[in-house]
């Protein structure tokens, strides 16, 4: 009884492990550069007193999904999409560089280049930093950062910096807590020259909302059944228990 009391609410909780896994891609179905996670189940024995007669069912993300997402195009100067395979560079929170496809960039009065989540942007040569005043920024194929300063004629184009694109590979990416990818390495990625991007545009996210909804009834369906096979051990322990008394 005890076993199967251990299988259905083994069951439960990975059916709430990937329902909290679908309901996050379903919340970002709209950011920006996202890549949804992908979910598996594989087999697990339950170790115990006696042979291992018993088997449950363990979820596990064991990689995103790195499909790109539509190209939305937005004709603003500072939107950029990484066209093919790629990866925009980017400092973390904790000073070390890590990739997104997400390239809705903007800058702060200090002329520091930032993406929607307010990391800095990295170049070349580190984080970009743009000389302030100025009118127009542009953003060209290779990734290029071209400025014209304030008050020059239209034709005054500088070249200021080159964004940092690369692409080790989906393979050698995985998503860390704070939602960036990192090499899983932990080294920092070469610069690709080969990586071009499409200016006045962003690549959305690769999540299907569809999907994702169906996967979650799904799920929703499975848990229940959980619940019921618990409430049936329960029943059926409660049923052994007066069998016992009245013998």
């Amino acid at each position: 009884m005890d076993k199967f009391l251990y299988v259905a609410m083994s069951g439960a909780k990975q059916n709430m492990n990937e329902l909290a896994l679908r309901a996050n891609n379903l919340a970002n179905a709209n950011t920006d550069g996202f890549k949804s996670d992908m979910a598996q189940a594989r087999s697990m024995q339950a170790f115990g007193e006696g042979l291992p007669s018993r088997v449950f069912a363990m979820t596990e993300s064991p990689s995103a999904n790195f499909r790109s997402g539509p190209i939305k195009t937005t004709g603003r100067d500072l939107d950029v999409a990484i066209k093919g395979d790629g990866w925009f560079a980017v400092q973390a929170k904790d000073g070390s560089e890590a990739y997104t496809r997400s390239g809705s960039l903007s800058f702060d009065a200090t002329g520091m280049l930032y993406n929607d989540r307010g990391n800095p942007v990295m170049g070349d040569a580190g984080p970009i930093v743009l000389p302030l005043p100025i009118d127009k920024v542009s953003i060209s194929q290779d990734g290029i950062v071209s400025v014209r300063p304030q008050g020059a004629t239209a034709e005054v184009i500088e070249e200021v910096a080159r964004l940092k694109l690369v692409n080790p590979g989906n393979a050698q990416m995985m998503r860390g807590e704070d939602g960036l990818f990192r090499q899983m390495s932990g080294e920092a990625a070469p610069a690709d020259p080969f990586v071009a991007v499409e200016s006045g545009a962003v690549e959305g996210s690769n999540v299907n909302p569809v999907d994702e909804m169906v996967s979650l009834i799904d799920l929703q369906r499975q848990f229940e059944l959980q619940v019921k096979m618990m409430k049936t051990a329960e029943e059926n322990d409660r049923a052994s228990s007066s069998l016992m008394r009245i013998s």
